[in-house]
């Protein structure tokens, strides 16, 4: 564990030094021989269809730079923290994209974001100078009142379209996160964007550029609202764009469930043994001249006539039709009346699902008023604009969720995402789990949600998912025999993003040899001031690749306290060390332990005993 989140630029040097081990050396890549492997494929000139903006260098430096940020936990705002699966984040999405990497790499099935649409009137993170270094961004992000909360003007700014970089500005506080949610992704995972039409030209490219164009599977239409707003100057919009783009290849097959309406249209008006049906033209919309092969003759059973369509072909081959008269699956029609004969399509054959469509109507999939309304219920009228329903995410749930799925929203917002997850599972006993990440942004001291007591959009996103769990946990008690052998998780972990418990080693500040005697001399113990045992072993669990739902507690061994994580494969002693404490933790047989050097002060004695005792025993043992 070396304090940072996942090296990026690191990850993928060595994707490329494995699949062209040639072209990569210790100073880095060779173009010369990369170009040499791969011939024209390699671009090296500047006239290529590329989406550019000013700043997208500033993007990559900001996808390659590790934080060394952790999460804290904040146990008295969480509900069943010790054993809830979901998780509920507080903090800058950046930076906590990264600190998700090491644990998450790879797990999440589905993302669903709500970003900034970029009307004029968004506030959101983005550099006033491209050439803003790390330090002054975090300082920028760190800036908080009196009352602890992140203040705008710190932390946001209003992105006017008056501004010369408008769209840059957005690209650029879009791309990094982006890049980072797509690592966090499943092979055979997915993600939806909600977006308007300012900026979902933009999007497009620049998903082309992080998913690839091939990865592409649909711009879903939301219909948002069905009445039009006379408000309008010149057109009202009553739709939104949801761009949908999977991880790789893996993702095949995208089904929707059977619905009654999708089922009312099959009937049995011949009381065929096979049970309701339907039917379909035989006829393809392909020419005789295109399909000379499937241009044939076919015999109507009541007329004994010989038809064939005068310029289209037939859907299928004639040994094909042969089967499906012999099976009874041709309709010409109750008494023979038909042209043309149709094919009988059982409902017992169809296990698939349905073909999803890439028009959402408001009247299965719900409005923003349906949104609002069910936010105003919770949390008190005009206190979040513009929520998505339950509904629109519930859809996206059941298309590309799994009973068992991480789904992740890095914009959570009032926390629809969390709703739809908890009402979904209550419906099909699904264990889904979400990691939800808000920002603390201040709602402004004039605006209905502060003056009903919520200081920031994080705080209604909290007490949202606190009354939708009170609400779902009340209606499952009216039910009790439903949810008895498999209970609802209706709680959540509540975590704040914090600079690490541990002092970080600062090579930009070290100009003279006396000042590397000082920073040398202050990591001789390399916890920082203030920074308790619980925070720590937190951060370490983080850290070391474990998911935050992860069981952790606090045990008693010999008189000495450490921490279990996952059921003793990792052990941290963080307060005190004893010899008999370390036998009997070798006794338990973990895989790894972590100990605070300090620990060891005026006992090297027993550091080196402690050393060889787990080397002996096959634990990898480490210090801080």
């Amino acid at each position: 564990m070396d304090g940072s989140s996942l090296d990026i630029r690191k990850q993928q040097l060595e994707k490329l030094r494995e699949a062209f081990p040639e072209a990569v050396s210790e100073q880095g890549i060779d173009w010369e021989k990369l170009h040499r492997t791969l011939g024209d494929d390699v671009a090296l000139t500047n006239e290529r269809y590329v989406l550019n903006w000013a700043g997208k260098s500033d993007a990559f430096k900001a996808i390659q730079t590790p934080t060394t940020a952790t999460l804290k936990p904040q146990r008295e705002q969480s509900i069943d923290f010790d054993t809830t699966q979901n998780i509920f984040i507080e903090g800058e999405n950046l930076e906590v994209l990264k600190v998700l990497q090491k644990s998450y790499y790879g797990k999440v099935k589905m993302i669903y974001i709500d970003p900034p649409y970029n009307t004029g009137n968004d506030s959101f993170i983005y550099p006033d100078k491209f050439s803003e270094t790390k330090e002054q961004y975090l300082k920028k992000i760190g800036d908080k009142d009196e009352a602890g909360y992140l203040t705008k003007e710190g932390f946001f700014r209003k992105n006017s379209k008056e501004n010369g970089q408008f769209h840059s500005n957005w690209l650029s506080m879009m791309y990094p996160r982006l890049f980072l949610a797509r690592n966090l992704l499943e092979d055979e995972g997915v993600i939806f964007i909600s977006i308007d039409d300012n900026e979902v030209h933009n999007l497009r490219m620049v998903m082309n550029e992080v998913f690839g164009e091939e990865n592409f599977l649909a711009d879903l239409i939301w219909e948002k609202r069905y009445t039009r707003s006379n408000d309008a100057k010149l057109m009202a919009s009553v739709v939104d764009h949801i761009l949908l783009y999977r991880k790789s290849h893996a993702v095949t097959k995208l089904r929707e469930a059977r619905t009654e309406k999708s089922d009312s249209i099959y009937t049995n008006p011949d009381n065929d043994p096979r049970g309701p049906w339907t039917s379909v033209s035989y006829v393809s919309q392909r020419t005789k001249a295109q399909r000379k092969n499937l241009s044939y003759r076919i015999q109507n059973p009541f007329t004994k006539v010989e038809v064939e369509h005068p310029t289209n072909a037939w859907k299928y081959s004639e040994a094909q039709c042969e089967i499906h008269r012999r099976e009874d699956k041709l309709f010409w029609g109750n008494d023979g009346n038909y042209q043309y004969p149709r094919l009988k399509k059982f409902l017992s054959e169809l296990t698939d699902g349905l073909v999803p469509v890439n028009l959402w109507n408001h009247r299965d999939t719900g409005t923003i008023d349906d949104g609002t309304r069910e936010v105003d219920s919770l949390v008190g009228k005009d206190v979040f604009d513009y929520p998505k329903p339950v509904s629109l995410i519930n859809r996206m749930l059941k298309l590309a969720s799994e009973e068992e799925a991480i789904v992740l929203d890095f914009f959570a917002g009032s926390g629809t995402t969390a709703h739809a997850i908890w009402e979904l599972n209550k419906e099909d006993g699904g264990d889904r789990r979400f990691i939800l990440v808000q920002l603390p942004e201040h709602t402004g001291e004039n605006t209905e949600a502060h003056k009903v007591g919520y200081p920031t959009i994080a705080e209604i996103c909290k007490d949202r998912m606190r009354r939708v769990s009170k609400k779902i946990k009340e209606e499952v008690e009216a039910q009790p025999d439903l949810f008895k052998d498999k209970p609802l998780d209706l709680g959540f972990k509540v975590l704040t993003l914090e600079p690490s418990n541990f002092k970080i080693w600062r090579t930009d500040v070290i100009e003279t040899e006396d000042e590397l005697r000082k920073q040398m001399n202050a990591f001789v113990d390399p916890v920082r001031i203030r920074s308790e045992a619980d925070d720590m072993a937190w951060e370490i669990l983080l850290k070391s690749g474990y998911e935050l739902a992860t069981p952790m507690e606090k045990i008693d061994v010999e008189g000495m306290p450490v921490y279990s994580i996952a059921d003793g494969e990792l052990v941290l002693i963080l307060e005190s060390v004893t010899r008999e404490a370390i036998e009997a933790i070798i006794a338990s047989r973990p895989k790894r332990v972590i100990c605070l050097d300090r620990l060891f002060a005026g006992n090297d004695q027993l550091k080196t005993n402690t050393v060889l005792q787990m080397k002996d025993a096959g634990v990898e043992f480490r210090t801080i």
